[in-house]
């Protein structure tokens, strides 16, 4: 048993480049570009041109595609790509747990948007510590529409239909919009919820919701508002409506925190549901560590009760039957 496997080992050593152009080859395939992956290794793109054609020519394949601005994979380079991508996935894996194991903590890293992070999660923080004092939490944020890939975390908060093929999907709840606004705003421009967009002075908008978006939820308001602001990131959009600055579109996984202690009130007579679902997203290719499944359940649990508390404080804005409808 032991011959045979230092058999195949050894003429799988001889087929196989050195590990630098695996770890070349990735940066390349994960970028899209030589230039790009240049920049993360701290080489030339020639380097890694010469690096890419030595390893093609040494499997005897083509791995890319020279396209205008950077480079795709081929069919041959997918799988390649894919296969060193779940290898360099377990390595981590093992490094992690080696790693908690000496330290006595438990890490886990969550790609979730900056204004869930800042709005949810940190109001959010000490109950965490509480119910996971091992956890060492960490963030890969996303300060525009939240989106990417999610191999390099252990969970991933996505709008998407649901799992596939490479992903498993925990379902959070649905996408659900309710304008809001700070109640010294609202109390300022008319005193009810009702009817306090009667002549809203300021819009506060996200980049991927700019321009207006106020005749959605308030389609009978024939005068637009007379300033709006923009920001490329929804925590401060958040923010901003909080301080009084305006009304602002409110994405309820994001904003039920502060709905539910009312430092943000709805600015408008009832929510909207999108077809869009929220939920969290981890890829297939890592190990699910006990630590993830228990704050992802954590987590959901948690938010949803937040939703539910929002829903019976403001009855009008109808998401209790949003969220009581079947999905499917």
């Amino acid at each position: 048993m032991c011959a045979t496997l230092h058999y195949v080992m050894r003429k799988l050593r001889l087929a196989l480049p050195s590990m630098n152009g695996f770890f070349t080859f990735e940066a390349a395939a994960r970028c899209g570009s030589f230039a790009r992956a240049a920049e993360e290794l701290n080489v030339t793109p020639a380097a890694v041109s010469r690096m890419m054609g030595r390893l093609e020519d040494h499997l005897g394949i083509t791995l890319f595609e020279r396209i205008l601005g950077g480079v795709t994979l081929t069919e041959a380079g997918r799988i390649l790509y894919e296969a060193i991508s779940r290898g360099f996935s377990g390595i981590e894996h093992a490094l992690r747990e080696i790693e908690d194991r000496k330290t006595g903590m438990e890490t886990v890293t969550l790609s979730v948007s900056t204004g869930f992070t800042t709005h949810w999660i940190m109001p959010h923080m000490a109950e965490i510590k509480r119910a996971f004092p091992s956890l060492d939490l960490r963030f890969q944020l996303i300060m525009s529409a939240v989106s990417g890939p999610v191999t390099d975390v252990d969970l991933g908060m996505r709008f998407v239909d649901g799992a596939d093929e490479r992903h498993e999907a925990h379902y959070i709840m649905p996408e659900i919009l309710v304008p809001i606004c700070s109640p010294g705003y609202r109390d300022g421009q008319s005193g009810s919820a009702r009817d306090a967009v009667a002549a809203i002075e300021t819009l506060i908008n996200v980049v991927e919701t700019a321009p207006d978006w106020s005749h959605v939820f308030f389609p009978g308001n024939s005068g637009a508002a007379a300033n709006s602001m923009i920001f490329s990131d929804y925590a401060i959009v958040v923010q901003a409506a909080m301080l009084g600055q305006g009304v602002a579109l409110g994405w309820l996984n994001v904003a039920c925190h502060w709905l539910r202690t009312q430092a943000l009130v709805p600015a408008g007579p009832r929510a909207r549901v999108t077809q869009r679902h929220c939920q969290f997203v981890r890829s297939r290719d890592r190990p699910l560590r006990p630590i993830v499944a228990d704050l992802r359940d954590w987590i959901i649990a948690r938010l949803n009760d937040d939703v539910r508390q929002v829903a019976a404080l403001y009855p009008e804005l109808g998401i209790s039957e949003v969220l009581d409808r079947p999905r499917g």
